[in-house]
């Protein structure tokens, strides 16, 4: 019969940021820990959580492990028994290590022989005395942003147990029965609020709301349904998602009472709306107002300071333009909600004085003149300073803007723009605000009178973020300042990545403290979708512009290899991100990475995925994997002339390749690679009558030359557009 399971680890709150990754391990880490000591779930593992706790459900557990049958291999039968039959000390004490006679064992054959084996029965014990097992392996196997010592150990001989939180109480219940288990708390921490955590049957309601009792009680339950019935009694929504729901729906309600509606900015910059339900457990809105006087701030900073600060909800009306009012979301249901309207307002207001204070002190000096205070902020110890660094993104810009991009005009505009993108970091606004960094400093270029192209180029010069075609900044947004962005975002890109990987910081596994992936992914994209962005058709290869900002430091030296290696797997996380097959971005990934261009690659890939389905394309797919395996070594040189050549069938390949080499490169050329893959496509039927007729390796060694000639100039014709090889249905 199964029984459910039902967990519950009941701590301090949890960081909002956290909550979604431990839900997740939760269910994946207790899956690994059942199937490892074979117990059987007849359901889905279910996972819930709160800011107060992590809970798993799963509805149907077998009352017993799985029965274990196991072959253990022994000694080698030659080692097993002497000359004359008699067992070997080896075989006796593999037979007495499991309590049996010799004659017991089995003779078991393998690739390296024939062993003695002995066939090991275990019946699986009972579910409930295997639980607190499972209970241990999931408590160590959870892992934290940042794990906290709070003086508490397992008996499992694994020392201390570190957590997200102190854990407080425990739910472990198999059947509506509670499953023993103790988290230990050492002598010397121990006292009347310190003792050890037993599993038991009590859950815990909102720390402060009860309809009855006190608040914060215990709460006896017995199964999943009692438990998620019971927490709602006493003002827990167990669900995220209901959770979520509910604020949608008051936000929605009180905006309307304001005669507004939620900001944009919301759900298109910030991560409010999925951060908030994991902030309550009874979540609940309030409306509140701040003086109109303040709304002369710029928006940047009004909402920045809701959002990202106060974790409040600016309000807009029908013009777009802010209100004077905000909407904040608390974790209870208060009778008087004006008074935590109220209480919210203060706090807002001071820090709205704070700011306003700021834009003024700010405003009272030009941008520039902030400048040489950049040298008193380190950017590395490798790198030196900011002022360091903005010099050499200004210079990297103009140079990109004039030789990369070949817009001349554009060269003093991202000089300046590149020498002022940093200023900011020496304001008092930045210094409170950092979220607004890059965003204040356009703000004050433009208060400033500078030219539209340059202080927009420095107000979106962080962006882009994410590596959809639809990432902000847009083509829009950016208007006449679009070719000075770009050449100042890539600049200051890769001015970081490259200084960085050439000071020896460099990505490790999830480890990139420095957001060199980030800079990294913001400067391909920019790169890939660069006449959707600024109007712009050029296949700017990565190769000039790594020699060019590596140029300070001294060039790139032993930091080229892994520091290409890098931007190719950003380049190709970009395009595998934009749903191309891993197959084809690999194919028009081949060769050396200075040679890359990403506009070029996603180009190319947009071609193929048109042309998916190409019974042809595929056909020289495989055919180009023969190619490139007979003519491994075969340098690219001449064609070979046509009385080299003796067989039909390779004249027939010599003459298509002449005839179609012309159309197939000035197509890739001028960017029709549509047109450029299909001329390769017809190239399948000769290629395919050449190797069914004509042996390549002929003894005759002139002849043979002159095939593999013939061969690898095939090869070098498609390869220039893309390795199709790596497209073949077996590669």
């Amino acid at each position: 019969m199964d029984r459910e399971l039902l967990i519950e680890i009941g701590c301090e709150e949890i960081p909002a940021s956290w909550l979604p990754g431990l839900t997740s391990q939760l269910g994946a880490h207790l899956d690994a820990r059942l199937k490892t000591l074979r117990l059987t779930p007849e359901a889905p593992t279910e996972t819930f959580s709160t800011p107060r706790r992590l809970t798993a459900r799963v509805a149907r557990l077998s009352e017993r492990q799985t029965d274990l049958e196991e072959l253990v291999t022994g000694p080698p039968v030659s080692a097993a028994f002497k000359p004359g039959g008699e067992a070997s000390p080896a075989a006796t004490g593999f037979a007495k290590k499991y309590g049996v006679e010799v004659a017991a064992l089995e003779r078991h054959e393998t690739p390296k022989g024939t062993y003695l084996a002995y066939r090991v029965h275990q019946r699986g014990k009972a579910t409930v005395d295997v639980l607190a097992d499972v209970m241990a392996g999931v408590l160590r196997d959870l892992t934290f942003p940042k794990q906290m010592r709070w003086d508490a150990y397992l008996e499992d001989g694994k020392g201390a147990l570190v957590f997200a939180r102190p854990i407080r109480w425990l739910v472990l219940m198999y059947g509506g029965r509670v499953v023993p288990f103790v988290i230990r708390r050492p002598e010397s921490a121990q006292g009347p609020t310190v003792q050890d955590i037993r599993s038991g049957s009590n859950t815990y309601g909102h720390r402060f709301l009860t309809t009855s009792g006190r608040a914060g009680r215990a709460i006896k339950v017995k199964t999943f349904d009692d438990y998620r019935a019971r927490l709602l009694e006493n003002f827990v929504i167990l669900e995220r998602s209901e959770r979520e729901t509910r604020i949608r729906r008051e936000l929605e309600t009180h905006a309307r009472k304001l005669g507004a509606r939620v900001s944009p900015l919301v759900t298109s910059q910030s991560s409010l709306l999925a951060e908030v339900p994991d902030l309550v457990e009874y979540p609940s809105v309030v409306a509140g107002h701040f003086p109109v006087e303040f709304l002369q701030l710029p928006e940047e900073v009004l909402t920045t300071t809701m959002i990202h600060h106060q974790h409040y909800f600016p309000v807009v009306g029908e013009d777009g333009r802010l209100k004077p009012a905000f909407l904040a979301v608390t974790n209870m249901q208060p009778e008087k909600p004006e008074i935590i309207a109220r209480n919210s307002e203060r706090v807002l207001t001071a820090r709205l004085r704070d700011a306003r204070f700021f834009w003024d002190e700010d405003r009272s000096a030009p941008l520039e003149s902030r400048l040489e205070r950049l040298s008193t902020i380190l950017l590395h110890k490798k790198l030196g300073s900011y002022r360091e660094k903005a010099d050499r993104v200004a210079a990297l810009a103009g140079w990109i803007a004039g030789e990369a991009l070949h817009q001349p005009a554009a060269v003093e505009h991202a000089t300046l723009a590149g020498r002022l993108c940093k200023v900011d970091l020496a304001t008092d606004m930045v210094r409170e605000l950092t979220e607004l960094q890059g965003t204040m400093g356009g703000i004050y270029a433009r208060e400033d009178g500078l030219p539209e192209p340059v202080w927009k180029a420095i107000y979106y010069h962080y962006l882009p973020i994410g590596v959809e075609a639809e990432a902000p900044p847009s083509k829009a947004q950016l208007g006449a300042a679009a070719i000075t962005w770009a050449a100042v975002a890539i600049a200051d890109k890769l001015d970081s990545v490259v200084g960085m990987f050439i000071g020896g910081e460099r990505p490790t596994g999830s480890r990139d403290p420095l957001g060199l992936r980030r800079q990294a992914q913001g400067a391909v994209k920019i790169l890939a979708d660069l006449p959707e962005l600024t109007g712009l058709d050029r296949r700017i290869t990565l190769g000039p512009l790594v020699a060019r900002a590596a140029e300070p430091f001294g060039g790139v030296g032993e930091a080229a290899a892994p520091l290409k290696a890098f931007l190719a797997d950003r380049l190709a996380y970009l395009l595998e991100q934009r749903g191309h097959d891993v197959r084809a971005v690999r194919a028009v990934m081949h060769g050396d990475v200075d040679k890359l261009s990403p506009f070029e690659a996603r180009r190319k890939l947009e071609a193929l995925s048109q042309m998916a389905g190409s019974e042809a394309l595929q056909g020289v797919a495989s055919l180009l994997k023969r190619v490139k395996n007979i003519s491994k070594g075969v340098a690219s040189g001449a064609m070979p002339a046509g009385d080299a050549l003796t067989e039909p069938a390779e004249l027939a390949l010599r003459d298509a390749i002449v005839a179609g080499a012309g159309g197939i490169r000035d197509a890739a050329a001028r960017g029709d690679y549509r047109q450029a893959f299909s001329g390769i496509a017809t190239l399948r039927p000769v290629v395919a009558k050449f190797f069914d007729d004509v042996m390549v390796m002929s003894e005759d060694a002139t002849l043979r030359e002159a095939r593999l000639r013939l061969v690898a100039s095939l090869r070098e014709l498609i390869l220039e557009i893309a390795d199709l090889s790596e497209m073949a249905a077996d590669a």
